[in-house]
């Protein structure tokens, strides 16, 4: 029970009692006037309401002092619980304002990164801003922009693993006097043409028009221009069978946007291009070309490369038969030698050794007859 709960219950019982005490006076007063109960005198029965009234406000008291003693018990806990739990909030209260100030800091930490790095996209924002002002004013001129799109064809080439001077020259002039960008060295003293075209002057007016309208006109003139461009590319001489052409030209335009935006708003140009053996080639769809380009290059080289070996081995095979034959006849040879010498070997060697022992044995025979002339001679004088 709360402190004033308390109180205001010992209040209550105090009013109370006196209230009772002044009734049970009342009462008495009220049924005996001029005497006490039973025949006692008036000053008996005061006597005996005073110590009722006494008892009533000792038994009244003692139960204030029992609730003003439980209020204090009771205070004293919940000061107890409320310094505990204020000691809890002022810890917890140390933790947060800790948590806060580092939270504050790493903010501020953060904040100063971020308006680092808004700085740098800042500086990096206007140097681009720069740079496409400056490439912008650069692409205006058209012989900046056939330049770039020459670099931009040769990148697609080097990519493709094309080499100049092996696969491709420049800047080549045909037969009729022309001269295309690129030429492809084909298999078979072949080659096919490729001219370069950058309208971006063209696909800027219609990205830059104020409105629907001059959008309209601005793509309209862009598409028929487009066009014109592949009429004047198919009677340039680029398809010749006397120069030993491919009966295609190819144009390259070095921008996927700028083709993009072509096929999506005029819809049969490739169509109508293709009727006049012009493909359009994107940096994209060129490289896919490049690729069967060097598909049949390298498939010409192996078949060429297939009929030196045939033929290689068809002059092996001949040596080889000529190689055996003769061999074979140097075998018969040897052979016949090995027979020659086995005889000489044997038969012949037999009949000289025969010999040989005769010659020596008719030679022993001589020595022995030499010998015993010799000593006849000699025992003569003795004997004389």
């Amino acid at each position: 029970m709360e402190p004033a709960g308390v109180v205001l219950l010992a209040v209550a019982a105090a009013v109370l009692a006196g209230g009772i005490a002044a009734w049970l006076v009342h009462r008495l007063l009220a049924a005996r006037p001029g005497t006490g109960d039973q025949g006692q005198p008036a000053e008996l029965a005061g006597a005996e309401l005073q110590q009722a009234v006494d008892t009533l406000v000792a038994v009244a008291g003692e139960q204030l002092d029992a609730r003003d003693r439980a209020g204090a018990e009771h205070l004293e806990s919940r000061k107890e619980l409320i310094d505990a739990e204020l000691t809890r909030l002022g810890s917890t209260l140390s933790q947060l304002t800790a948590l806060i100030q580092r939270a504050e800091s790493e903010r501020a930490s953060q904040l100063g990164e971020v308006r680092t790095q808004l700085e740098g996209v800042a500086r990096t924002h206007a140097e681009l801003g720069r740079t496409t002002a400056t490439l912008s004013r650069a692409l205006t001129n058209s012989q900046v922009r056939g330049q770039w799109g020459e670099r931009m064809a040769a990148d697609v080439l080097r990519a493709a693993g094309f080499v100049e001077g092996v696969n491709y020259r420049t800047q080549t002039t045909t037969r009729s006097g022309t001269r295309p960008d690129v030429t492809f060295l084909l298999p078979g003293d072949r080659v096919v043409h490729m001219d370069v075209k950058f309208p971006l002057a063209g696909y800027l007016e219609v990205l830059e028009a104020a409105d629907d309208a001059a959008r309209e006109r601005a793509r309209t003139a862009f598409c028929r221009a487009a066009r014109a461009r592949v009429r004047e590319l198919a009677t340039r001489g680029y398809i010749d069978e006397q120069d030993h052409t491919l009966d295609v030209v190819l144009l390259f335009i070095p921008n996927e946007q700028v083709h993009a935006f072509l096929l999506e708003h005029d819809p049969t140009l490739l169509d109508d291009a293709l009727a006049q053996r012009v493909v359009l080639c994107s940096p994209a769809t060129l490289f896919a070309v490049l690729a069967v380009l060097r598909q049949a290059v390298d498939a010409f080289a192996l078949e060429r490369a297939t009929d030196d070996i045939v033929q290689l081995l068809t002059g092996f095979a001949d040596q080889w038969r000529r190689f055996t034959d003769q061999l074979d006849k140097v075998g018969r040879a040897l052979d016949t030698t090995q027979r020659a010498y086995a005889t000489l070997d044997s038969t012949r060697r037999s009949q000289l050794e025969r010999q040989l022992d005769r010659i020596d044995a008719l030679r022993s025979a001589r020595s022995g007859t030499e010998g015993g002339s010799e000593g006849g001679t000699e025992a003569s004088p003795g004997a004389g």
